[in-house]
């Protein structure tokens, strides 16, 4: 093993890694929480590949075995790569392989029998291997190592899901008489320790002093001038970060430098590499062939010969999604572009971290889209430089994600009492509701699966939902790729603008039921933006609580979601041309939530005129949901929230935060029973505040979908602090749950989240949607 590095080029490996090897070898589970290129990967890999060439010579052939996991397919993919070139020396003992959704069913026998290494996702380990684990036995029982890579992105209900599946694998490589050691690695992780423990269910070793050199790197903030034109009441525009990071891409490409545009739409990283290339063909015509886009949604060959195409520096710039943010290696990469802040500064040093790879200088440039929250970070660079990464927020013990897992779990093999204690505490109260739903049978010592469906069907632990929608030419019958479906209504709807591989095409129709969108090549000089609406209203409320005269109410809700038209936007200054409506049916999320209303009495006490009431719901509204992971283990991008100023179903002015997830996943309920702590601490936060008139550290949101207007700091601060003087002092008593988690599993009952997208990447329209990497609960 010590040969095949050297021959790598690494005489000596860094202390960091020494460390966390050693601790892997001694049979301790570890987390690597170093930055950027800082050899994590040779990290865990020297123990793993000693592992499996250990094992080589074993009786039966197989030996020692390794599973790696990843948030992507594309970072399996490279680390493949990276696997085969690190074991070269050692012949036939390291045989690694994808196993994924794109892995051929012709290999896949041959995986599960002789592969040792195994590199796959989440999704295809709770929904694939788990429960066809007979056919994995070899593998499972011989299984020493479980690599958990770029372990920051599982987090909020996501990661509590992870937590779960990884929890079912433990069970039944015990079963098998495996006991796996989990090596984590995260460039940007606080507590990573913490973290991992949660995760994993293990007890965790730290390493996270960072022993490698880092080059330097510079980071511009950079903001797109104004243009000539006028906008409402007469404002000037300014130029679109997209139209400015193609231009940027353009430059640094002319000028040889390998870069990445780091974009949070397909949309926007197809439009930036039809723009760069435009500009490179103008200069150069060999030039434009150096540019491409890189997004989900592409042909599996087609992404895999970008990434060749990329690490080889055929290409020298990329306009890409966050699908390459993920740890892919590209070695000698020079700049960074950000279009538009991500969301959260982990993943703004993620992305900028992908440049320098090699140890020398690069260069990060954040451009700034034109809407509060990222006006504010570029005057104000201490806001994202001098605080530290967002912590990792998940609960493995939310009774609404561990009920499927528990299903699950006794359909792989019958849950006994022994199996209570690594899947928590929770399972006590549930286990007696799965049986009420009849969704389990306890014989004898142990609960059994009673349905005919695959109990790992019951939740999609990404929360996706729906067939992806084909995208196929319409003159040819060629499949051009897919659309998640809850994408497919605001991105390939009739007459949208979509675009591949630098090729336009408009859509002519969009059949939602054979889940198919037809295509033919055009080149219009727009490109297309969804608008939509959202609706809340109340199915029922559970328990409500007089605060003074208004109230505080706990529960259900209904979401409704509907693009309702789309706007022709000019492709560099982003003008509108026209807008056309749209007959798309809504989209329905059904929810829990916590709703809070002010009377009249209340906005006078509060100096609260109909002109301010709008801004400071909405500025309340923001901050509540900012604050609540604090009171509730959720994460920001969990939950959804709705301030309206006349709601039709309370007759006054409300407040609502709901779940994220069909059917509630216990934050909204934990927000109601801490309702007195929360908005004493949302007051105290906006109160404390240091800004004029709000910013993204009290009342701006990164999600928000009216682009943080109208919001009103002051009017928030006086409508919370009459809300908590007639607050009662004790919180409200527990609620009596109408609707249990076992109850929500049923498969005739269960709803799909309105537009919900795995957390590879966004399809959204450029420059006006929340940064995470899927369509989040609305923040009105």
């Amino acid at each position: 093993m010590i040969a095949a590095v050297q021959a790598c080029g690494i005489e000596h490996p860094w202390a960091h890694q020494a460390l966390a090897a050693e601790h892997a070898l001694d049979g301790d589970s570890v987390v690597v929480a170093t930055g950027t290129a800082s050899g994590k990967s040779l990290a865990y890999l020297v123990p793993v590949l000693t592992a499996l060439l250990d094992g080589s010579e074993a009786p039966n052939g197989r030996g020692a075995t390794a599973l790696y996991l990843a948030p992507t397919k594309a970072l399996a993919a490279d680390q493949c790569r990276a696997v085969k070139e690190l074991s070269q020396p050692l012949g036939n003992a390291v045989r690694p392989a994808v196993y994924d959704g794109d892995t051929p069913f012709e290999e896949r026998e041959w995986i599960r029998q002789y592969a040792n290494y195994v590199l796959t996702n989440p999704d295809m380990l709770h929904r694939g291997i788990l429960p066809s684990h007979p056919r994995w036995s070899s593998f499972l029982k011989t299984l020493k190592y479980v690599v958990i890579d770029e372990c920051h992105t599982y987090r909020g209900v996501f990661g509590s899901h992870v937590a779960q599946v990884l929890r079912r694998l433990r069970r039944l490589c015990a079963r098998y008489g495996a006991s796996p050691v989990f090596l984590l690695a995260s460039a940007t992780a606080a507590e990573p320790a913490v973290a991992a423990r949660r995760l994993t269910g293990l007890p965790v070793v730290e390493v996270a002093d960072d022993a490698s050199p880092r080059g330097e790197l510079v980071f511009a903030l950079w903001e797109p001038p104004l243009t000539e034109l006028r906008g409402e009441r007469g404002a000037p525009v300014r130029r679109t970060a997209t139209a400015e990071t193609a231009d940027l891409l353009t430059d640094l490409t002319v000028q040889g430098v390998r870069s990445v545009a780091f974009v949070r739409s397909r949309r926007g990283a197809e439009l930036i590499s039809v723009i760069a290339q435009e500009r490179l063909a103008e200069v150069d015509r060999s030039l434009a062939r150096r540019v491409a886009a890189y997004r989900g949604g592409y042909l599996p060959e087609e992404r895999r010969a970008l990434e060749r195409a990329l690490h080889s520096g055929e290409l020298l710039g990329l306009a890409a999604t966050t699908a390459l943010e993920l740890g892919v290696d590209v070695s000698g990469l020079d700049a960074v572009v950000i279009a538009g802040y991500p969301g959260t500064r982990a993943s703004v040093w993620q992305q900028a971290g992908r440049a320098g790879r090699s140890g020398q200088g690069a260069l990060a440039v954040l451009v700034a889209r034109d809407d509060p929250l990222d006006t504010y970070l570029v005057h104000h660079p201490e806001a994202l430089f001098g605080q530290p990464v967002e912590s990792n927020v998940l609960d493995p013990d939310n009774p609404y994600v561990l009920a499927p897992h528990l299903c699950a779990a006794a359909a792989e093999i019958p849950l006994t009492e022994e199996d209570l204690d690594l899947f928590g505490p929770a399972c006590t109260d549930l286990l007696p509701q799965l049986e009420a739903a009849k969704l389990l049978r306890r014989r004898t010592k142990a609960w059994h699966w009673t349905r005919r469906e695959r109990a790992a069907d019951l939740t999609d632990i990404r929360g996706a939902g729906g067939r992806p929608v084909q995208v196929v030419e319409e003159g040819t019958g060629r499949l051009l790729g897919t659309v998640d479906a809850g994408a497919a209504h605001s991105t390939v709807h009739e007459g949208a603008v979509h675009l591949h591989q630098g090729r336009t095409y408009l859509v002519r129709s969009l059949d939602l039921e054979d889940s198919v969108a037809l295509v033919e090549r055009a080149e219009p000089p727009y490109s297309t933006v969804a608008r939509d609406t959202t609706a809340i209203s109340v199915l029922e409320t559970d328990v409500e609580v007089p605060w003074g005269s208004g109230r505080l109410c706990y529960g259900s809700v209904e979401v409704t979601n509907q693009v309702v038209s789309f706007l022709r936007r000019r492709l560099i200054t982003g003008e509108v041309l026209g807008e056309t409506k749209l007959d798309l049916p809504p989209r329905t999320l059904r929810t829990r939530a916590v709703w809070w209303t002010v009377t009249e009495d209340q906005l006078d006490e509060a100096r609260i005129p109909p002109e301010i009431l709008g801004g400071s719901l909405h500025a309340a509204e923001h901050a509540s949901i900012g604050m609540l992971p604090l009171f509730a283990t959720c994460d920001r991008w969990d939950i959804g929230g709705v301030s309206v100023p006349l709601h039709p179903d309370t007759l006054l002015p409300t407040v609502f935060v709901y779940d994220g997830h069909p059917g509630g996943a216990g934050f909204a309920e934990r927000a109601f029973h801490t309702a007195r702590a929360w908005l004493a601490a949302t007051r105290e936060a906006i109160a404390s505040c240091e800004c004029e008139s709000g910013c993204p550290s009290c009342i701006q949101s990164p999600k928000c979908g009216n682009g943080n207007d109208p919001l009103h700091k002051r009017g928030a601060v006086r409508l919370l602090t009459v809300l908590l003087r007639d607050a009662p002092e004790e919180e409200p008593q527990e609620v009596q749950e109408r609707q249990e988690p076992a109850e929500r599993l049923k498969p005739a009952e269960r709803q799909e989240p309105a537009e919900r997208l795995e957390p590879a990447e966004r399809q959204e329209p450029v420059d006006q949607q929340p940064p995470a990497d899927r369509q989040e609960p609305a923040e009105s």
